[in-house]
């Protein structure tokens, strides 16, 4: 079985979206949505109603932005995160948006490919990580987790009557 990895990661927001603080960030969403979507590794990413990005979402409160993607690895993640054009625009997120503080805001884990995470999940596995630090069911590009390995062992053979001569 091959795996994906998700993430979720969320930000408070300084001032609403139409607020001018926010006006550089709202008018870079589309180049670095469209950068995501073209990476090597990207696989999915959460949309809203109009498909264009997420943030008309706020499914942990009004003023929580959330960014929920599926990518093929975490040096995929990492090499669009902090090898991009989008490493500026995290570089200026205390401009618009509150620092965590000591709270996780970044959640990572892997599902099965062809598998897309849900809202809820990410909740679980964000709120998990802030319980228990990384492990291999929430964990953080800082300290990743191996993607599970998939069982090498041949699936039992199931002997019949017939097989064993007894039929």
């Amino acid at each position: 079985m091959t795996y994906h990895l998700a993430q979720l990661n969320t930000a408070r927001l300084r001032a609403p979206l139409d607020d001018p603080l926010m006006a550089d960030f709202v008018a870079d969403l589309p180049a670095l949505n469209g950068l995501a979507d073209a990476s090597p590794g990207f696989v999915w990413r959460l949309r809203d109603d109009d498909g264009a990005d997420a943030t008309a979402l706020r499914p942990f409160g009004p003023d929580l932005l959330v960014n929920l993607t599926v990518w093929e690895s975490v040096s995929a993640l990492r090499d669009y995160v902090y090898r991009s054009p989008h490493l500026e625009s995290l570089r200026r997120r205390r401009e618009w948006f509150h620092p965590a503080g000591t709270d996780p805001y970044l959640v990572l884990w892997w599902l099965p490919a062809g598998e897309l995470p849900t809202l809820n999940e990410a909740r679980a596995r964000l709120d998990r990580l802030a319980r228990t630090g990384p492990t291999s069911a929430a964990f953080t590009l800082r300290h990743p987790f191996p993607a599970p390995v998939a069982d090498a062992r041949p699936a039992p053979t199931i002997r019949t009557a017939v097989d064993l001569g007894r039929g």
